[in-house]
C-alpha cells in the first residue's frame, strides 16, 4: 500500500471517461449535423438542438461527477427507496395531466419545459435492486423461490406499466440486463429458462397481435417491398451508410437527414453517422463503445464483492444492450424500434441516465483499485 491519496473515480477511470467523453463530443457535432435541417424549419434557429444537446451534456457530466463520488456500496441502502420512486414516476405518466403525448405514445412527464421519460430511470433504478437483492441471496440463490421468483415479478411489475405506454423496446432492453444479471449472479439456468412457456404466447400477442407491431416485423423481413410506406425508414437508413463509401461524404453534407429519414438526430443518427464519416466513422464509434464495454467487464470481473460484481455486470449491459439494438435497426438486422445512441443520439434522460450509470461504474472499478 502507498501513502498517495487515491485518484477520484472520475478522473482515476480512464477506460470510461475518455471514450464517453470522445462520444458525448461526437454527439454534439452529429446532432448539430442531424438537426439543423429540422430546427431551422420548427424552430427558425440552426443551433436549437445543438444547444439543448450541449445543456444536457453539461448537465449529465456533473451527474456523473456526483454518481462517481458517491460510494457504490451505499446504494444498497438505497436500492428499495430508488426502486419505489421508479415505480412513481411510471405510475405518474399514465396521469393526463401529468404526461405528454407523441407519436400516440405517453412516456414523457414535463418537468418544468424540459421532458423526462420515466422508463430511462427504470432501467437504473432496476439494475441497483438486482444487485442488492441477487448479492443478498447468494447463499440461496440456485433456489427457484428465491434466486429467481422475487426478481422475475418484479420485473413483471414495471412491464406492465412500460407496456401501458407502451413501450415494448424499454421492456426488451430491461429484460436482457436483468436475466443477464441473474446468469452472471448465479441463478440456474432452467430457472431462467422456466418463464418461456408464459412468455412465448405473451410476446406472440404483443407482436402478431397488434397492427403496428406486426407490420414492423414484416416490414423488417423484406423492407423493399414497400419502400415508400411501410419500409420507408430503413430503407432511406440503408441508403444513407450505403452512400457514405469509406470517408463519408463529410459532416454537414449528408442528404438523407433533409426530411428523408425521420428522426436523423435521435433514433437514426447512427445512419447519419454512417453517411456523412462513413465506414471509417463508424468503425471508430464501435471502438470507443468496444473500450467501454471491455473496461465494465473487467470492472465486474475485478470486483472485490458479488454487489459490485453483479452491478457492473448490469451497467456494461444496459449500453451494450442499447448500442446493439440501435445499431442493428439502423443496418436493417433487427426490427425497427425507437432507441437511443448512449451518449450520441439527442435526448436529455437517456444522456443524463447514461452518464449516471458510469459514475457508479467508475466508482466500483476505483474502489477496487484503492483497496490492492
Amino acid at each position: 500500500m502507498d501513502n498517495k491519496s487515491p485518484i477520484h473515480p472520475f478522473l482515476g477511470e480512464k477506460g470510461l471517461l475518455f471514450p464517453v467523453l470522445l462520444l458525448s463530443c461526437i454527439g454534439i457535432v452529429m446532432v448539430y449535423s442531424a438537426s439543423s435541417s429540422i430546427s431551422m424549419e420548427e424552430h427558425n434557429n440552426l443551433f436549437y438542438y445543438m444547444k439543448r444537446q450541449a445543456l444536457f451534456l453539461g448537465i449529465s457530466l456533473c451527474v456523473m461527477f456526483v454518481t462517481a463520488s458517491f460510494p457504490y456500496r451505499l446504494y444498497r441502502s438505497f436500492a428499495y427507496i430508488i426502486l419505489l420512486a421508479s415505480l412513481g414516476l411510471l405510475v405518474a405518466v399514465l396521469f393526463p395531466a401529468l404526461n405528454i403525448k407523441a407519436g400516440g405514445a405517453c412516456r414523457w412527464l414535463n418537468l418544468g419545459g424540459f421532458t423526462f421519460q420515466p422508463a430511462e430511470f427504470a432501467k437504473l433504478a432496476m439494475i441497483l435492486f438486482m444487485g442488492y437483492s441477487l448479492a443478498k441471496k447468494q447463499e440461496m440463490i440456485d433456489k427457484f423461490t428465491i434466486g429467481f421468483f422475487p426478481h422475475a415479478v418484479i420485473f413483471g411489475i414495471f412491464a406492465g406499466l412500460i407496456i401501458i405506454q407502451p413501450d415494448f423496446g424499454t421492456i426488451v432492453v430491461m429484460g436482457m440486463i436483468c436475466w443477464g444479471m441473474m446468469f452472471v449472479a448465479g441463478v440456474r439456468i432452467l430457472h431462467l429458462l422456466s418463464p418461456l412457456p408464459l412468455v412465448i404466447p405473451i410476446v406472440y400477442f404483443l407482436i402478431f397481435k397488434v397492427e403496428y407491431r406486426m407490420l414492423r416485423i414484416l416490414t423488417f423481413m423484406n423492407p423493399w417491398d414497400d419502400p415508400y410506406n411501410t419500409g420507408y425508414q430503413i430503407t432511406h437508413s440503408l441508403k444513407a451508410i450505403g452512400s457514405g463509401g469509406l470517408f463519408g461524404k463529410g459532416i454537414g453534407l449528408g442528404m438523407q437527414k433533409m426530411h428523408y429519414l425521420p428522426e436523423p438526430h435521435t433514433d437514426f443518427i447512427f445512419s447519419i453517422i454512417g453517411e456523412e464519416l462513413g465506414l471509417v466513422g463508424i468503425i471508430a464509434i464501435f471502438s470507443l463503445y468496444t473500450v467501454i464495454l471491455v473496461t465494465g467487464s473487467q470492472i465486474a470481473k475485478n470486483a472485490d464483492n458479488m454487489f459490485g460484481t453483479i452491478t457492473a455486470t448490469g451497467l456494461t449491459l444496459y449500453i451494450g444492450v442499447q448500442v446493439i439494438i440501435n445499431t442493428g435497426v439502423a443496418l436493417g438486422v433487427l426490427p425497427t424500434k425507437g432507441l437511443t445512441l448512449p451518449f450520441i443520439s439527442y435526448g436529455g434522460t437517456s444522456l443524463v441516465v447514461n452518464m449516471a450509470a458510469m459514475g457508479i461504474l467508475m466508482n466500483i472499478g476505483a474502489s477496487v483499485k484503492n483497496e490492492r
